[in-house]
């Protein structure tokens, strides 16, 4: 019996007359009976059957227990005539909430109260376990009529209640914290569906007041119709700030969170434009609204912008130690030489990318250019004093992290975006460099906020030789149960499993590369499918035991095996196309870093072709190409960080999928 089936059968006796009341009734299924079936038996809809069970989507099983309109169960031993549709009368309201509610699978108190429009005060005066034991599953719930309530409907004459946002909350946090889903948090507030910052102001209930014209965005009294309403938050801090070359209004305005008027009522001098040099005043970076706030997942079409752009591509061919090769020793580096084919292979996904460009009619100059590195030198400046390069569009390379540090220096003068390819290091701040390869913080902060939205049973299986990641959930992801080990360093099974749960999906994250714990946790998890549990295994990073034939990758198929990664599976019908087109020209599959090559390279010519200068489509602008997503995020202290990531998982079908 799944688990859905299971948390009924324990309501249906504390409750049973309440269903009685609130006509309802159970009913348990036979071997061999369908939906269909039973909607038929009872002269009622499946869709009936499935609003109050919902669980049976996933399949009807022997003995579970259905929940069943009672005031059809007649119609199974009688004919009786059907209903006849009367007019209210003048005197009763048509729209008046019905007596009762029953509380079903993934409903929240903010959806009921505004099915029924009740404030949150009275239906918890209505239902006082509500305020000691919250909504539970089964729930009959006492609605107070339109009668009763004599005040207005929440949405839109209530007090509007906000909430600003502090640090280490998340969304989950927020939206447990005010008993609603993150859904609903987004659905109030798009601007965070991206990304949530400090001192945000969310929305919680009620409508945002129409905007009051200020001369400086200060956060004060707003009036409403009937009442003011005080919002109180930090004051605003203000810091003088240099305009960079190649900025604009438009760019200024989403990175300190004003619109072009605010801008210049704090600035006049910006009444006659935007110039290179100006000090301006503008919010500090703890009170500015979020660059990302705004940001939405586009597909990048072309966009003519008034002037042709220059694209430059440095990458490390390193020629000159071929300069005296004879044609024998060339051959011997190229079948021995892994960064020289590692090179010819992004520069071949490049060309596509510069093909595909021209195809779609993008015109843009394209220089490319050898540049000559090792990890501590390159040739970098000398192809930039040599060939007037200081007012190029973008710069994509070098490949090593000191050698693209060095071009970001020299292309920042006039704020040139230098796109990092390849290095993983984090590097040094600097104001116009773009790191394409997303940071492995990143994927395991991605994938606890993932977990934390689903709203699970997170639980943690961490070996002795895994303290750091020990030690990082429990200062930042209290929500984790942390599975007990052994005196010898072994898994607890008994005590791992007390702490699933069963009216919920528990997840459960692997931290080990030790085999027998890895097993001992797989074994664990497959029993308690089998008794009612709904598992899912999960890892932060890749995991090389789970890929040896101690481990049966049935099983990681069984769970479900969830991960986050920088890059997908992607057979839609446009990946398919390059990868013709690449066999077509070069007679071999591409490689990872072919595509990344050309993802890259055709990502970031599709930015240059927009009406908008690079850095505002990366302040704006998630794209996706062949394999990589492109998020960029701007740093705390200087330049951007890629934090595209997908959260991916084993399907039965043996084929990996995106989770959503």
């Amino acid at each position: 019996m799944n688990y859905f089936s299971a948390v009924l059968c324990t309501v249906l006796f504390s409750v049973s007359s309440s269903f009685s009341q609130e006509k309802i009734d159970k009913y348990i299924v036979a071997k061999g009976e369908t939906v269909a079936q039973i909607a038929q038996k009872f002269k009622i809809t499946p869709y009936e059957i499935y609003k109050l069970n919902p669980d049976v989507q996933n399949g009807l099983k022997p003995n579970a227990v259905l929940l069943i309109p009672k005031s059809n169960v007649s119609s199974v031993k009688t004919n009786a005539a059907p209903p006849v549709k009367t007019t209210p009368s003048p005197s009763k309201s048509v729209a008046q909430s019905p007596k009762t509610h029953l509380v079903l699978a993934k409903e929240t108190l903010f959806g009921i109260e505004k099915k029924y429009d009740v404030s949150d005060e009275a239906l918890k005066k209505a239902n006082p376990d509500l305020v000691k034991n919250g909504l539970q599953i089964g729930q009959l719930l006492n609605i107070p009529s339109q009668s009763d309530v004599k005040q207005s409907v929440l949405v839109k004459n209530n007090v509007p209640v906000y909430h600003i946002v502090q640090p280490k909350e998340t969304k989950y946090s927020i939206a447990k914290k005010y008993d609603i889903t993150i859904e609903e948090l987004e659905q109030k507030n798009p601007d965070i569906v991206a990304n949530l910052e400090i001192g945000y102001e969310l929305l919680i209930k009620g409508n945002r007041p129409k905007p009051v014209a200020q001369s400086v965005p200060v956060k004060a009294s707003v009036t409403t119709e009937k009442k003011s309403v005080v919002k109180v938050s930090e004051p605003i801090h203000y810091i003088d700030y240099t305009v960079k070359p190649k900025e604009t209004f438009y760019s200024l305005s989403k990175m300190f969170g004003l619109t072009q008027q605010q801008l210049v009522e704090l600035n006049p001098i910006l009444s006659s434009g935007v110039q290179e040099g100006m000090v301006l005043k503008v919010p500090s970076k703890s009170n500015q609204i979020a660059v990302n706030s705004a940001k939405q997942k586009v597909v990048l079409t072309k966009k003519y912008s008034q002037d042709k752009k220059t694209l430059v591509l440095l990458f490390p061919f390193n020629l000159a130690k071929n300069s005296g090769d004879t044609i024998t020793s060339t051959v011997n580096r190229l079948n021995n030489d892994k960064f020289l084919n590692m090179t010819l292979d992004f520069y071949s996904g490049a060309l596509m990318a510069i093909d595909s460009a021209k195809t779609v009619g993008v015109n843009i100059d394209v220089k490319i250019f050898d540049s000559n590195e090792t990890k501590t030198t390159s040739n970098i400046g000398s192809i930039f004093n040599d060939n007037n390069l200081a007012d190029v569009d973008a710069v994509v390379g070098p490949f090593y992290q000191n050698n693209v540090e060095k071009a970001a220096v020299l292309f920042a003068k006039n704020n040139v975006p230098v796109i990092s390819p390849l290095s993983k290091d984090a590097g040094n701040p600097i104001p116009n460099l773009y790191q394409s390869i997303v940071p492995p913080s990143v994927l395991k902060t991605a994938m606890f906020d993932f977990l934390n939205a689903k709203q699970g049973n997170l639980v943690a299986v961490i070996d002795k030789k895994r303290e750091s990641i020990r030690k990082y959930i429990s200062e930042n992801q209290t929500a984790v149960k942390i599975a007990p080990l052994t005196e010898t360093g072994g898994l607890d099974v008994e005590n791992l499993k007390k702490l699933l749960v069963k009216d919920r999906m528990n997840y459960v994250i692997l931290e080990s590369a030790n085999t027998g714990m890895v097993k001992y946790t797989i074994n664990t998890m497959l029993w308690a499918m089998a008794n009612g549990y709904q598992v899912q295994l999960v890892i932060l990073e890749p995991n090389d035991t789970l890929d040896t034939d101690e481990v049966s990758f049935a099983n990681l198929t069984k769970l479900h095996l969830m991960y986050p990664s920088a890059t997908r599976e992607n057979n839609s019908p446009e990946a398919q196309i390059f990868m013709q087109n690449y066999r077509k020209k070069n007679k071999v599959n591409p490689s990872s870093y072919a595509i990344r090559g050309f993802d890259i390279t055709f990502d970031t010519m599709m930015r240059l072709s927009q009406d908008k200068t690079y850095q505002e489509t990366a302040e704006t602008m998630i794209t996706e190409q062949v394999e990589n997503k492109f998020e960029y995020h701007k740093n705390q202290d200087e330049g951007y960080a890629n934090k595209g990531v997908y959260i991916l998982y084993y399907d039965t079908d043996l084929t990996i999928k995106e989770a959503k």
